[in-house]
């Protein structure tokens, strides 16, 4: 056995260290002498020396090693073809233990993707022709497509991926997230469906994730409920887990919080979603068991964005701990740089410590970095509206974001900031309407009742508090502004009650505070908003 083949056995046992030393010093000694080692040798070290390097994390490193073997390789492949193969050719079983130029590749693209080269790595990996590419190879480069904004090809990857695996759900929801129709998905697994014991619920499931990525929360809902229910997929916590964010996403903050803690109990490992498990406590004013939830979090892996966003969107909502928060948001960001979130946790801290000008460059490297669209153009917005020389660009962004997304809250919320500055209560009844006609959101209720009050229209104003308590029971600023209204009387009301007393000769004086109009008593509208 040689001394390369001692290198390959280790490699294939994990001893990464070992390797990384032995193939550190054998490729010193082939330098100083060039005839030491054949070709072929010296590209599996250079390969095994490579994936240790990768097992170590350093990418940089790594990406030159793979570079320098491919370039190898290349000079063996000259080499072969110039030399004509012997009768007894020692080459051949030497050629079938040679690490394959294909991996060699992926592993580069893989660095490249580690290192956020992702033009790199889309390069090195369409380099590869189409027939040789392994389901991995298209998995990747169908999620590196998705993510530079080229959805035909990710489309087209994702279908390779189907074809070659049928039962890859990741890519049937890659595909489902681009847009491509749940019953045309459902056809490429149909085969398989039909071929397998107990694969019927597969079809159900496309059907689920279909009505999840087209934004039809409540027949997500139903349809993952009635797989929930069934024997064989009762307590599966993926599914609990997009039950709980499809509460979410609908508002209803009490079903939500309860599906992630049926899932935390079945899995008291789980990462996914508890971000927004720790929004919702927050919320609800629960920050003991927020900053809990951080360190159990940590304690399970500080390498996911979840424990940071947990962690340090609690210290902001303590307050006095802004700057620990800004440190775990810039953590976040690190591990999942896509995550617009990880940016709106750490441009809320910025604006909470009067750090605008750090906000909106934060958001401008945001907006040029995910694109233009609605989440990042009202983001660029919402600092925009901090200022005032730059209200008028906000106003434009904010117009853009919802003709992307006409029922995106968070622009809809700022939209109607922008239009209660201006005192333009009937625009703003008029957006939070048209807002509300398709979906429910506390939020929006609060502040169609606020717009409502300032227009004297109480009766109906009373009435979106009222739904707004119903979807939140803990929003203070619904709770104010019904008490509110409850203690101010209208002019009518008042006029009887004093009727009233002058015919029972009290001599008590009516309650009628605010003599002044019900619009100017409503005006101060500051107390009134804000994202909760």
């Amino acid at each position: 056995m040689s001394v390369v083949e001692h290198v390959r056995e280790m490699a294939s046992a994990g001893l990464h260290s070992n390797v990384r030393l032995l193939s550190g010093l054998l490729l010193t000694m082939s330098g100083n002498n060039p005839e030491l080692f054949s070709p072929s040798q010296k590209y599996q070290l250079l390969v095994y020396h490579a994936d240790s390097l990768f097992h170590d994390k350093e990418y940089r490193n790594a990406v030159s090693k793979y570079t320098m073997a491919l370039q190898q390789k290349k000079a063996l492949s000259k080499t072969s073809k110039v030399r004509p193969s012997a009768g007894n050719a020692a080459s051949t079983p030497q050629s079938q233990c040679l690490p394959s130029e294909i991996e060699v590749k992926y592993k580069m693209a893989e660095c490249y993707t580690m290192l956020k080269q992702d033009k790199d790595a889309i390069a090195i990996l369409d380099g590869i022709p189409s027939r040789q590419r392994t389901p991995k190879i298209n998995m990747m480069l169908a999620n590196l497509y998705k993510k530079a904004g080229q959805e035909r090809s990710s489309v087209t990857s994702y279908k390779e991926v189907l074809r070659q695996c049928p039962l890859a759900l990741d890519a049937i929801l890659g595909l489902l997230s681009l847009s491509v129709k749940g019953a045309e998905v459902a056809s490429m697994t149909i085969n398989v469906i039909q071929s397998i014991p107990n694969l019927d619920w597969l079809s159900v499931w496309i059907k689920a994730y279909a009505f999840v990525h087209t934004g039809d929360n409540t027949r997500a809902i139903n349809t993952i409920c009635s797989l929930e229910k069934k024997s064989l997929l009762r307590d599966n916590v993926d599914l609990l887990g997009s039950l709980a964010d499809l509460y979410f996403r609908a508002g209803d903050n009490k079903n939500s919080i309860l599906k992630f803690e049926q899932a935390q109990m079945l899995d008291p490992y789980l990462i996914k979603g508890m971000d927004v498990y720790g929004y919702l406590l927050a919320r609800e004013g629960r920050l003991e068991d927020v900053e809990n939830l951080g360190c159990r979090l940590f304690n399970i892996s500080d390498q996911h964005a979840e424990p940071w966003v947990v962690s340090g969107g609690a210290a902001l909502r303590n307050m006095g701990r802004v700057q620990e928060a800004i440190i775990h948001f810039r953590e976040a960001i690190r591990l999942a740089p896509c995550r617009l979130d990880c940016y709106e946790g750490l441009i809320e801290c910025y604006l909470a410590s009067n750090s605008i000008r750090e906000a909106m460059v934060m958001a401008n490297n945001v907006y040029k970095t995910l694109g233009a669209n609605a989440q990042t153009l009202t983001l660029l917005a919402t600092v925009c509206l901090e200022d005032p020389v730059t209200q008028e660009k906000a106003k434009t962004l904010l117009d853009k974001a919802l003709t992307q997304r006409p029922d995106y809250i968070k622009a809809v919320v700022k939209k109607a900031e922008l239009l209660s500055r201006e005192q333009k209560y009937e625009d703003g009844i008029a957006l939070l309407r048209n807002a509300l006609a398709n979906q429910s959101d506390c939020v929006l209720h609060r502040i169609l009742g606020d717009f409502l009050v300032a227009v004297n229209e109480y009766q109906e104003a009373m009435d979106q508090y009222s739904i707004a308590l119903s979807l939140d029971p803990n929003d203070q600023k619904s709770l104010e502004g019904m008490q509110k209204m409850e203690k101010e009387e209208s002019p009518t009301d008042a006029t009887q009650e004093e009727d009233v007393d002058d015919m029972e000769g009290s001599g008590e004086e009516g309650d009628l505070e605010g003599s002044d109009s019900e619009a100017a008593q409503w005006a101060d509208q500051e107390q009134w908003f804000g994202m909760q």
